[in-house]
């Protein structure tokens, strides 16, 4: 599949694309927030363009993308120079040594991809304190009003409910999350910067109410409680 980076980025150049980018940055900016950043590695599964890298490197990370698009990659690399590690390959299956990170993010890449469990196991495997998970809510009012029963990349994607999502993380990682929040609750003609429409958007919710949920997962100080997914050639997926 052929991937158009500026097909991509053009999304966040609209009102309701601004608005959402910001609704997310906060997001993920919140649920960091517990995990020390200063000389620590973390790496995107999924990188894309590496938007969310930028935020993650101004919050003084160690930034290493990975996507299996070529031209995402080398449009991250147009933003990024050589302030990141930036490479192709599958999040299923990575080259990287176990626990060659502190953390992994995968921030709307679970839906796209054909194992999902596989992915969010091998993001575990190469990470030693944590793993956060941004992913879209298949209970929100996005969802029903904007894009269940259309035909579009989303609508073809794979959303999960909150339930959903923490028995994958358990599945896949041994440990349960150890916080979530969300944004966006109201329908995609809400996501602009009004002061009724920010009463419902402007603000991190529970996990269960908002279109955009995301997860923190810690494994330091932690007991897994089954163990973790062990790779012995293929991955066998039931």
């Amino acid at each position: 599949m052929s991937w158009d980076p500026d097909r991509y980025e053009a999304w966040f150049d609209t009102p309701e694309g601004r608005y959402a980018l910001d609704r997310e940055v906060m997001l993920l900016q919140d649920v960091l927030a517990g995990w020390p950043r200063r000389k620590r590695k973390i790496l995107e599964i999924g990188c894309g363009t590496g938007l969310f890298l930028e935020t993650l490197y101004q919050m003084g990370l160690d930034v290493t993308g990975l996507d299996r698009s070529p031209e995402m990659i080398a449009a991250a690399r147009q933003r990024f120079g050589n302030r990141a590690e930036l490479h192709v390959g599958h999040g299923e299956h990575m080259p990287y040594s176990d626990n060659e990170f502190d953390y992994t993010l995968l921030w709307s890449v679970l839906e796209f991809s054909g194992e999902p469990e596989a992915m969010l196991a091998e993001a575990a495997r190469v990470a030693e304190k944590g793993l956060l998970i941004g992913f879209l809510n298949k209970n929100s009012l996005y969802y029903y009003m904007n894009v269940r029963g259309t035909e579009t990349s989303l609508s073809r994607a794979h959303w999960f409910t909150w339930c959903e999502m923490q028995d994958l993380v358990h599945r896949a990682t041994g440990f349960r999350p150890t916080l979530a929040r969300s944004v966006l609750a109201g329908p995609m003609k809400t996501w602009k910067s009004t002061t009724l429409s920010n009463l419902a958007n402007g603000h991190i919710l529970p996990p269960a109410l908002g279109a955009f949920v995301a997860v923190r997962v810690d494994f330091v100080n932690m007991k897994p409680l089954t163990p973790l997914f062990a790779w012995k050639g293929e991955p066998e997926m039931g």
